[in-house]
């Protein structure tokens, strides 16, 4: 693979990124929004040039490298302590928040058997890739892929904004608002945005809490192709299929938290380490602009976002009430 070809779009990544930096130090507004703000009007705009398309979708894989780097500056005294609650919360709100889609999608709205649990998916664990994981699992049509996607983006695209603003209103304290965000938010790249939009601490645990529960992916696509199996024969359970869903770069995060935990990283060493992570959110996140495509958004239909709409209030809510009693 000629590897070249990934050059100029990772040369537009980067640019985006120096360009909302240099805005965010003009306007005030935090720099990771303003990156995701450029890349959506790159791609509702001119559109991205097809010799960028190669490096622009690598963006995933610095937003995944970035948040390995993160594991440096998380406490491990601090998730001990908070541990237990966390994933309580994560689990209670993650299985009621399918529960409600998948009720809602085919006893109220009618919609396809699959295409309610793609969107159980996308809402519950961790948005496009567990919709892309469950719909490998279920076999899913391409036409329900992408029907499921477009909503989950919308909703990436509204909680972008919404969440900053009501943690403010609501005057949720920094390791609230984290946990908030990545218990009931969809998709890792929004929540981590958000998460440091609102204060460094909020973003470390949202992005936290948002690993804890994208870990969760393995056994959600397990159960659904059990499920689905009563209709066909032809996929089996395996380890392998279990490692092939699991996100590994959490893996990383958690290896680089334990290291950190014993002293290894000095304050130069986290400096230039924070350093290098929020540089590498930022180029992720012109990336993940550039994936909100509004005529896609368009495309979703009203009933998928009013079942994704309400599952979402429930799961905010629910998470919020929680919190409120445990944190």
């Amino acid at each position: 693979m000629d590897r070249s070809q990934y050059l100029p779009g990772l040369v537009l990544l980067c640019g985006g990124a120096l360009f909302a930096q240099a805005l965010a130090a003009i306007t005030g507004i935090e720099a990771l929004l303003i990156a995701i703000a450029l890349g959506a009007l790159l791609i509702n705009g001119p559109g991205v040039p097809d010799v960028c398309r190669p490096g622009v979708e690598t963006h995933s894989f610095w937003l995944a490298a970035g948040i390995v780097l993160m594991g440096a500056s998380v406490s491990l005294g601090a998730v001990r302590e908070a541990g237990l609650v966390v994933l309580g919360v994560i689990l209670v709100v993650a299985v009621s928040t399918i529960v409600v889609v998948e009720t809602l999608s085919r006893g109220v709205f009618g919609l396809s058997e699959k295409l309610g649990s793609l969107l159980a998916a996308g809402a519950g664990i961790c948005g496009v890739s567990a919709v892309v994981a469950v719909a490998g699992a279920v076999r899913a049509r391409e036409d329900q892929i992408a029907y499921a996607a477009a909503t989950v983006l919308l909703f990436d695209a509204i909680t972008l904004v919404v969440y900053p603003i009501a943690g403010q209103l609501l005057g949720l304290s920094d390791i609230v608002f984290g946990i908030w965000a990545g218990v009931s938010m969809f998709s890792t790249g929004p929540v981590v945005a958000v998460g440091f939009a609102y204060s460094e601490a909020a973003g470390q645990w949202a992005t936290l809490t948002k690993l804890s529960r994208n870990a969760l992916i393995g056994v959600v696509v397990l159960v659904y192709a059990a499920v689905y199996m009563r209709t066909t024969t032809e996929r089996r359970l395996s380890a392998r299929l279990l490692w092939a869903e699991f996100p590994t770069f959490v893996l990383g995060f958690l290896a680089l938290a334990v290291v950190g935990s014993f002293g290894v990283f000095s304050s130069t060493h986290r400096a230039v380490i924070d350093t290098a992570y929020n540089w590498l959110f930022l180029v992720a996140f012109v990336g993940l602009g550039a994936e909100i495509e509004l005529r896609q958004l368009r495309a979703a239909g009203v009933r998928p976002v009013i079942v994704v709409f309400v599952s979402l209030l429930v799961a905010s809510t629910l998470a919020l009430a929680l919190l409120t009693l445990v944190v």
